[in-house]
């Protein structure tokens, strides 16, 4: 099977399962390119922060990036395509069939049960990417420098949080950009 139609049907298979948004399929797309040996989890961390930092839907972004590394422009497209369909697909049927779905008490119950779990699968994940870039090459080796900007992304969140004062995801995005620089130079 060519690597086109590898990332189309593995990135189908995301944007079939993927529930909660692109939070919630990054282990979805991370099991996907980890499986067929696309990127390595390092390599993927770095995609997943330029995803979040450009603009439009990480997942779709995600998606692009890959299949442009893996097969160029068509890559790129059969990717996007891919992760898009299902969503694009279901959201028609939707819509011509169940107008009123949402005033369903049953999938007023379901949406419901589900939003602890995406919470969760969020919180995993960015538990996970934080231990990731806060550990050096080296096992048990912890990377002072990334600690330091996490320290001082989470102090930034906590005194804003203890104010009741929300923080740009924009100004996140630019504050930890300038740590990099500053802290790893350039």
């Amino acid at each position: 099977m060519s690597v086109i139609w590898q990332l189309f049907f593995g990135f189908f298979r995301v944007g079939c399962f993927a529930f909660g948004g692109a939070y919630g399929a990054i282990p979805l797309i991370r099991d996907v390119v980890l499986s067929h040996g696309w990127l390595d989890d390092e390599t993927l961390t770095y995609f997943i922060a330029v995803s979040e930092s450009t603009p439009g839907p990480i997942m779709v972004n995600l998606a692009t990036y890959i299949g442009s590394t893996q097969a160029g422009f068509w890559g790129a497209v059969a990717a996007t395509v891919a992760v898009t369909l299902p969503a694009f697909v279901l959201i028609i049927i939707i819509i011509a069939m169940m107008r009123n779905a949402v005033e369903n008490q049953y999938v007023k119950a379901m949406l419901d049960g589900v939003k602890p779990c995406i919470a969760g699968i969020i919180l995993a994940t960015g538990g996970y990417m934080t231990v990731k870039g806060c550990a050096a090459a080296k096992p048990f080796s912890p990377d002072i420098q990334g600690m330091t900007i996490a320290a001082v992304l989470a102090g930034i969140l906590l005194v804003r949080g203890k104010r009741k004062k929300k923080i740009s995801p924009i100004l996140l995005i630019l504050l930890s950009a300038c740590l990099g620089i500053c802290i790893y130079g350039m």
